[in-house]
């Protein structure tokens, strides 16, 4: 990531265009195709060795020194976004929530036969966390420096930056690193019970041992390894991470000191007294909320009952508010996109809507219903708002933008991502150097040459505005912990509820084989009106999606331009007359309009699509200028 991430940010608007809601467009998704492409990001963010598997072709190996000026092999695990530092906070909550994911919804993973995927993607980052644990107390969160490495532009394979590692230990204790590490550990331990019994026992035994490093030396892991400040600095201190690891160590082991420690430290760590309106990397209070409040729904209770439900009730405050049904409520754009923060929003909209689905199958199994403060919830409208989110980031949205990479046909192709933005080595192998990236790749503005596929961007602001444009960073940096939540939730919603009761013990599917070559997902068809002889580009105008808003009915047309002719048309200019909403999707010059600034060119038999928002009719659209190349 490009800057640290605090728990809030102000912000004025710029402008504004729209002040009504948006109601979901009617467009059935394709969430197996979206599973897909998201574990697919992960193959793209690897450090290390890649294995001959690798099916992100264009990345090749990187770091292969890590370690080695520390006497350590860390060699391997995750980039955390668009930058080639390997970040452990953010790295471990990722690898918690795919396990979270795959033992939620692994049956329906193995329908879509993606769950082996998924367990690599898992094993991936444990074999890293293995390597970077190799004393009790002793753990690596972090290799390479930020500082250096955002001064530099360059392909993972080119790095010259420092790799420097950086440890604590108990002189230089991370309680909320090594809890974190430690709920990694045991929740990875768990999905690979069945696949792999000694690596889910070696699992579980770092987990142990992390845990009570945390729980014996505690302290904040930012003032050991203070060089993650600026970028990963833990807000919310220690105290989630330890109530976090321990009921992960419970759903792990069965053992109950993890559940004493969770009932008798509910009020001392606050996970009982936090009323949070936020997941994620740095405050996991609502996530072991939600896991203490399935705990007790599933009998577990005990003597520690009374307390549990003080956790439940937490729980459901953070539900009721992200529906906005509760007493203080989470922001959401004029689309219906919950909005945090304007920077890289989408780890926030991905891990409450994960919370928000697994919750409402918890009710389901339980025979309940959500209290809120503006009445009772059925899970199915709970599960139906995580879904509006998804369906929002997959191109329900006033822009009609899918803010996954690869997704659609709309989507971001500036990435703020070294990676993707430099030609593959492969491709090209000359050496680009640490400013030289900037001036020769960078500061491009057309796409960028490797298709970063499923990956989650930052999102637009909060008035569903997005610039597609890499040095805007805010917006256009994906993140691992942004399409980690998102896995279980696209397994969940293209398979459907499988009838399970999500209360009893996890039973993982046998494992289906993998397609060495799978094939690629085919995109919608676009059916243009038809072109004349004389005029190559067909024109062809839709209504999308349409609300009232104060008594006006407001449409959502979408516009489609499709280039006829043999060749490629350029100078390519439109005139709109009787548009009074706003449009996205267009470069506006003067009274005109153009292609987007990321294309050059419409190559023959290609299409674009922008939309617009009004009342009453389409505005009327032709083409004012080209010339063919």
């Amino acid at each position: 990531m490009e800057k640290y991430v605090g728990l809030c940010f102000s912000m004025a608007p710029l402008f504004v265009l729209l002040w009504f809601c948006i109601p979901s467009a009617m467009a059935a998704h394709d969430y197996g195709q979206a599973l897909s492409k998201s574990l697919l990001f992960f193959e793209a963010q690897r450090s290390g060795y890649l294995p001959t598997n690798q099916r992100v072709k264009w990345r090749g190996n990187s770091g292969l020194s890590d370690g080695k000026i520390s006497g350590v092999d860390l060699v391997g695990g995750y980039y955390d976004a668009g930058d080639n530092v390997k970040f452990g906070l953010p790295m471990a909550f990722t690898i918690t929530m795919m396990c979270w994911s795959i033992i939620e919804y692994g049956t329906q993973m193995g329908g879509s036969g993606e769950l082996g995927n998924a367990i690599d993607a898992v094993k991936w980052g444990t074999d890293y966390l293995i390597k970077a644990h190799p004393q009790p107390d002793v753990l690596y969160g972090e290799v390479g420096d930020g500082n250096t490495d955002h001064y530099c532009w360059q392909r993972p394979e080119d790095m010259t930056t420092s790799r420097a590692a950086y440890k604590i230990d108990p002189s230089h204790p991370g309680s909320d690193l090594a809890g974190e590490t430690a709920a990694a550990m045991a929740a990875a331990s768990i999905v690979f019970r069945r696949y792999n019994p000694s690596y889910s026992a070696e699992l579980l035994k770092h987990a142990s041992q992390l845990f009570d490093f945390a729980d014996k030396y505690r302290g904040k892991y930012d003032s050991s390894i203070t060089i993650a400040q600026k970028y990963y600095r833990s807000v919310s201190g220690y105290a989630d991470e330890l109530l976090w690891a321990a009921a992960w160590m419970y759903k792990a082991t069965n053992n109950e000191y993890y559940l004493n420690y969770l009932g008798y430290n509910g009020d001392a760590l606050g996970g009982t007294g936090w009323a949070m309106t936020e997941f994620g990397w740095d405050v996991k209070y609502a996530g072991v909320q939600t896991l203490v409040a399935k705990f007790l729904m599933a009998g577990k209770g005990g003597k520690y009952t009374p307390e549990f439900e003080k956790y439940q009730e937490k729980s459901e405050f953070f539900m009721c508010s992200c529906l906005g049904k509760g007493t203080r409520n989470a922001q959401k754009t004029p689309g219906g996109l919950i909005f945090r923060q304007r920077w890289n929003n989408m780890q926030f909209v991905t891990s409450a809507s994960f919370l928000m689905t697994v919750y409402s199958d918890y009710l389901t199994s339980a025979r309940k219903s959500l209290k809120c403060a503006f009445g009772n919830v059925s899970p199915s409208e709970l599960l139906s708002f995580a879904k509006s989110q998804v369906d929002y980031i997959l191109g329900d949205n006033p822009r009609a933008t899918s803010y996954m990479v690869g997704y659609g046909n709309n989507y971001p192709q500036q990435v703020h991502h070294r990676a993707s933005s430099i030609v593959s080595y492969k491709v090209d192998p000359s050496f680009v150097s640490c400013r030289g990236g900037y001036a020769t790749w960078f500061n491009r503005k057309t796409s960028d040459p490797n298709l970063l596929t499923g990956a989650i961007v930052g999102g637009p602001d909060a008035y569903d505005n997005f610039a597609d444009q890499r040095d805007n960073y805010e917006q256009t940096e994906p993140a691992t912990y942004n399409n980690a939540p998102l896995l279980g939730i696209l397994a969940r919603l293209h398979a459907g509820h499988s009838g399970y009761n999500q209360l009893l013990p996890v039973e993982l599917p046998a494992l289906k084989p993998i397609a060495a070559n799978p094939k690629p997902a085919t995109k919608p068809v676009v059916n243009p009106t038809p072109a004349s002889s004389s005029n190559p580009i067909a024109i062809s105008q839709k209504v999308t999606s349409s609300w009232i808003h104060k008594g006006k009915t407001f449409y959502r047309y979408s516009t489609t331009i499709t280039n006829k002719s043999s060749k490629s048309l350029k100078n390519f200019k439109l005139n709109i007359s009787k548009l009074s909403g706003p449009l996205w999707g267009l470069t506006k010059s003067g009274n005109s309009y153009s292609l987007p600034t990321w294309m050059n060119s419409l190559a023959n038999g290609k299409s674009i699509e922008f939309v617009y928002i009004q009342t009453g009719s389409p505005a009327k659209v032709s083409v004012s200028n080209y010339i063919f190349v």
